[in-house]
């Protein structure tokens, strides 16, 4: 087929990446913005936290666009993580022998952080959802079964799982910045090397924006302005 094909060259890998980077990067800003509910009290974090549940009814069962938008999300993850270890693989074997020495002078500090901050950025997910969505003990020991706002701010009280957070989302910012100009470069939209060029600057302003977003939640929680 011409579409598997297309997949098996270099170029086929980093538009599947970047195609799914844009679901990604929607889901990103969505939960971000979803989130900062949490400044509002524990009614309406909760309240939203239903609602994602009954969108869709009575025409799907209750939460059953929610699980669809989960397994949708899901597949552009594994296709993302394919295809970027896939090219990867690629350029090693393009290359098989590393480098005397090493150039990075051109290479920003996001792109060569790239692979580790993906991994980082899985393990924090698996964390994520073990802490305040499954209710797993090793990662939650006051789990309360559909108070959100609750198991954010007891999550959060703790300094350690706090820490890790940041740690996670500056991994994340790095990513984010690196992969959405690199998608504008992929789909077409080039970005030249001139660092004041606006796609540029649009992937440092939405890093920045999720990051500072993100972190705040459990900097608020550590500082007592959420309890």
């Amino acid at each position: 087929m011409a579409l598997l094909s297309f997949y098996r060259t270099a170029v086929g890998k980093k538009t599947v990446m970047a195609v799914s980077g844009i679901l990604l990067f929607g889901f990103v800003l969505g939960h971000m913005l979803g989130n900062l509910k949490l400044y509002l009290g524990a009614e309406e974090l909760n309240h939203y936290a239903e609602w994602l549940r009954e969108v869709g009814s009575p025409l799907l069962p209750h939460g059953g666009l929610l699980w669809i938008a989960r397994l949708v999300l899901l597949a552009a993850v594994a296709v993302h993580i394919t295809a970027a270890t896939q090219l990867t693989l690629l350029s090693w074997q393009a290359r098989p022998e590393s480098y005397k020495e090493r150039q990075t002078i051109e290479a920003t500090y996001a792109a060569r952080t790239m692979r580790w901050g993906g991994v980082l950025i899985a393990l924090f997910v698996l964390y994520h959802l073990a802490h305040l969505t499954w209710g797993v003990s090793w990662a939650h020991s006051d789990f309360v079964p559909g108070d959100v706002y609750h198991n954010v701010v007891a999550g959060f009280s703790l300094w350690w799982v706090s820490g890790f957070y940041i740690v996670a989302q500056v991994a994340l910012g790095f990513h984010l910045y690196h992969g959405l100009w690199s998608l504008f470069q992929t789909l077409g939209w080039y970005v030249d090397e001139n660092p004041h060029d606006w796609r540029r600057r649009f992937a440092l302003v939405f890093a920045l924006v999720i990051v500072l977003g993100n972190i705040s939640f459990p900097l608020a929680v550590l500082a007592g302005l959420v309890r």
